[in-house]
């Protein structure tokens, strides 16, 4: 039994030792598969799963399976096996796969059995299966836009399928994550879409006028539904349609008083939408402004006006401002309108009586009446007549001997001649028919006068009435005249004398004078205006150009075949003004243009265009007077005249802009300027001067040489006319003030000047004259006999002043001779009663130019009590006449320093003083 069991071992073992040496099968796999890996990871889904099977199975060894081996260089791949007996495997990558960077492997794999032992040997290898992995993408990166802006553009009123497209990219491998199935314009409110290819259209039609630039935001998204990490932004430009046209000009040009001429279209050009064109024509026009005169004119009176332009009688202005002198405009209406425009309207219930001292005495055969009417239609059917100028009886009777007046839209000028001058029927009315006449716009009439002939000129342009009526002469009378204003005085054959024929409308620079108008040339000059177009540099324009500027400089006209030269033309076209004190506001330009192109009359349609040039407010001159405000004189002098302003000083000043200086920061900072002044007014406050005893003179040779005339009267003296600052310094510093006969102990003066006819006036410079009557002398000469030490008198003031020189007349001489007897009484007197103290000399004293008790310094006379009368009335007429040479040679500018504007504030108010010191008592005269 034991020898069974033994054989039976041995049998067993030997068939182990046989088996271990033979491995007949190799192992088997499949022919290829199929794997996807997702990137970023490392397992491989095969398909089918990797498995390898060995016949010689379950041979230890040799049916079990050892490995897989991968075949390829690029292949980041290996295969382990799970299971050797059943010989299941895994594919699994030795790094992580980026799919942007390869999206497939194909490689080769075959499996291995462990052979005949532990050691391996003999082992069998499969045959070689092909493998194909695909790499599965993740959604890791954000479209990105081709570029960060995009530029398209639309022309207005048109509707597009596609502005333009928009592209965006995505990193992604995948066709899911790498291609962009949406685009999304993120901005609101648009007038734009986009569809899924980017492409951008317009929903609506656009209009360059209303928004020429649309700015938009887009942005995309992947098949992932990822959105781009950065919008993309898209500019639409909207081109207008082409319209013919000028371009490249401003709505408002600003205009800096004194920068003389300034170009309106600097980069103006004219746009046509065609060829080329064969004949071009341009019209800038200044338009008239709505208030005003229409433009900026002469602003002095047209009394001065006609002067300054070469009129050769003297005019009388009717409609002057108003002033202390001329104050029958006091009750008149003042026109709206601009500032240097002194113009009055007439609404039909206001008029003005023409002094008699004012209206000219002399009209015979030939005098002019000139004019500013501004008119409109009359209400009702039949208007009545509406009266500008009337010269009638102002009583008993009611004729007119001459008038002018409007009646139904027409002008009527209304002259009727005496017998003295003729006996027979004579032209009287002459009529004329204009449009200007109720156009409501102002215009320039001027009515010559060369009887029996009667020329009316508007605006410069000579119309002659289309009729004219004749009548009987006038039977010279007795009867005093009034001249009216507004409407005509009905003086006579009424109950109660009134104004009749008022008128409607606005007037300025209303006056008449004798003799008439000598030249067309007078006539421009007075209604010229001192702004309008220019062209700069002319003879640039060249021969191919033609051009036309009217003489009121309001309209140019150019013509011309070239485009290019007509655009350099219009650009040379400016605007100036003259004025030095120029209206501000708007003046309104309007230019109209004509095209014709080749082969026809009119090819284009330019429509024209409006701006308007604004003229910025200029700096207000400010006028300054300076002078004594206070002069003493016993009234025994004033027989003989008392010159009032003999250290008179204006200065005209202008403020300094923080533009023009950078040295002088101080508001209110001055400069000096030369200006001209129309009128001085000097009027007399409080009492009118008597009739015959008082008065305010002026001798006709002080205006020798200038533009200067005056008129007088019980409330004072005017003195007019457009002259510099010196020469009516000149002529004011030699009107005098006489009284034969004086009541009052205080007279007093206010001078004012004016420049531009009212709208610059200066401050109120008062003098008030002190006048001492004989009684007061007595009352004086006693005071100085009684004990009191000191007695104090106004003395009159001698001083130096700026070159001139302040001088009371002699009646210092009788002060000082007052107070030197009364001085010689007291001290003759101490003389003798004190005869052994009485060897004390003589001491003058001057005071110190500071006293203790006045802030401002005053000038001393040392008189020596014992200086003749003779000695001191002789050094006074020698001191007058120094003086007087002095004045004769000095020359008033018309602008002073400021150092003589502060000894003129100094010497304003200065009180005298004489101190006579004898021993140890002081009198003060």
């Amino acid at each position: 039994m034991k020898r069974i069991l033994v054989l039976m071992l041995l049998a067993l073992e030997l068939s182990c030792v046989r088996a271990h040496r033979v491995n007949k099968h190799k192992p088997w796999i499949e022919s290829s598969y199929h794997g996807v890996i997702t990137e970023n990871t490392d397992v491989v889904l095969l398909d089918p799963p990797l498995v390898a099977l060995d016949k010689d199975a379950p041979v230890p060894f040799a049916g079990e399976i050892c490995g897989f081996h991968v075949q390829g260089v690029s292949a980041p791949f290996e295969a382990v096996v799970l299971n050797r007996t059943s010989g299941e495997g895994r594919l699994r990558a030795r790094e992580p796969i980026d799919c942007e960077r390869q999206r497939e492997f194909t490689f080769i794999i075959q499996a291995r059995d462990c052979g005949t032992g532990p050691e391996g040997h003999g082992e069998k290898r499969s045959h070689k299966a092909v493998v194909h992995v695909q790499v599965g993408d993740v959604n890791e990166f954000s479209p990105v836009f081709g570029q960060l802006e995009y530029h398209g553009s639309v022309m207005e009123g048109k509707v597009y399928d596609s502005v333009l497209q928009v592209q965006a990219s995505d990193q992604d491998c995948s066709p899911q994550y790498s291609q962009i199935c949406n685009y999304q314009i993120s901005s609101q409110d648009t007038a734009f879409a986009i569809d899924r290819n980017g492409n951008i259209r317009n929903t609506e039609s656009l209009s360059f006028d209303k928004k020429s630039h649309y700015k938009i935001y887009v942005t995309a998204f992947d098949c992932g539904q990822k959105r781009a990490a950065q919008d993309a932004v898209v500019h639409i430009h909207v081109k207008p349609v082409c319209k013919p046209g000028w371009q490249g000009w401003s709505k408002l040009i600003d205009y800096e008083p004194g920068t003389g001429s300034k170009l309106l279209f600097p980069k103006m050009h004219l746009e046509t939408c065609v060829g080329w064109v064969s004949w071009i024509r341009s019209t800038v026009e200044l338009e008239p402004s709505g208030s005003g005169r229409g433009c900026d004119r002469q602003s002095h009176s047209e009394r001065a006006l006609q002067k300054l332009c070469g009129a050769s009688s003297v005019s009388t202005d009717l409609l002057p401002a108003l002033s202390g002198v001329f104050n029958w405009t006091a009750t008149l209406v003042a026109d709206g309108g601009r500032d240097s425009d002194l113009s009055y309207r007439f609404d039909g219930h206001q008029a003005a009586k023409i002094p008699d001292w004012v209206v000219p005495q002399n009209l015979t055969h030939q005098f002019t009446i000139t004019t500013w009417m501004k008119h409109g239609p009359s209400p009702g059917q039949r208007a009545e007549k509406e009266t500008l100028l009337c010269n009638s009886d102002k009583t008993e009777m009611n004729r007119h001997h001459y008038s002018l007046y409007v009646h139904n839209c027409r002008l009527v000028f209304l002259l009727r001649t005496d017998y003295t001058q003729t006996d027979s029927f004579r032209p009287a009315e002459f009529h004329w028919k204009l449009e200007q006449i109720c156009d409501k716009e102002w215009h320039y009439y001027v009515i010559s006068v060369d009887f029996p002939v009667v020329t009316l000129y508007v605006d410069g342009v000579t119309y002659d009435p289309y009729l004219v009526t004749d009548d009987w002469p006038i039977h010279s009378s007795q009867i005093d005249l009034q001249l009216t204003v507004g409407a005509c005085w009905q003086g006579g054959e009424v109950s109660k004398a009134k104004f009749t024929q008022y008128f409607r409308g606005s007037l300025s620079g209303l006056t008449i004078r004798s003799g008439k108008i000598a030249s067309q040339k007078i006539i421009s000059c007075l209604q010229a205006c001192k702004e309008g177009l220019d062209i700069t540099s002319p003879e640039s324009l060249g021969q191919r150009i033609k051009f036309h500027l009217n003489p009121a400089q309001s309209l140019v006209v150019m013509e011309g075949e070239d485009l290019e030269q007509m655009n350099a033309a219009l650009r040379k076209v400016s605007y100036i003004n003259s004025r030095q004190f120029p209206t501000k506001g708007a003046r309104h330009l309007r230019i109209s243009t004509a095209v014709q192109c080749f082969g026809e009359d009119v090819c284009i349609s330019v429509p024209d265009i409006e701006t308007a040039v604004m003229v910025i407010q200029p700096s207000e001159p400010r006028i300054i007077i300076t002078g004594a405000e206070h002069l003493t004189v016993p009234a025994s002098n004033l027989a003989l005249g008392l010159s009032l302003f003999r250290d008179l000083h204006i200065i005209s000043t202008v403020p300094k802009s923080t533009e023009q200086t950078n040295t002088d920061h101080r508001s209110g900072a001055l400069k000096d300027t030369a200006h001209n002044l129309d009128y001085c007014d000097i009027v007399v406050l409080g009492e009118e001067l008597r009739a015959g005893l008082e008065s305010l003179e002026l001798h006709r040779s002080a205006l020798l040489g200038k533009h200067l005339e005056y008129a007088n009267s019980s409330t004072g003296m005017s003195i007019y006319g457009v002259d510099s600052v010196r020469h009516y310094t000149e002529v004011i510093r030699q009107v005098r003030y006489q009284s034969s006969q004086t009541l009052d102990s205080v007279r007093s003066f206010r001078l004012t000047c004016s420049e531009l006819s009212g709208p610059y006036t200066s401050d109120q410079y008062t003098l008030q004259v002190n006048i001492l009557h004989s009684e007061e002398a007595i009352e004086h000469v006693n005071h100085a006999m009684a004990p009191p030490k000191y007695m104090q008198i106004i003395h009159p003031t001698v001083t130096e002043y700026n070159g001139y020189s302040l001088v009371v007349p002699a009646v210092a001489t009788a002060v000082i001779v007052v107070c030197i007897a009364a001085l010689l009484v007291v001290l003759l007197s101490v003389y003798y009663l004190n005869q052994p103290q009485n060897q004390q000399h003589i001491h003058t004293h001057t005071l110190p130019e500071k006293q203790a008790d006045c802030d401002r310094p005053s000038v001393s006379i040392t008189v020596n009590p014992l200086e003749s009368f003779q000695e001191l009335q002789s050094a006074e007429e020698v001191t007058e006449e120094e003086e007087e040479d002095e004045e004769d040679d000095g020359d008033i500018s018309t602008t002073e320093s400021d150092s003589d504007e502060e000894e003129t504030s100094m010497s304003s108010s200065i009180h005298h003083q004489t101190r006579v010191q004898w021993g140890t008592s002081t009198f003060h005269c």
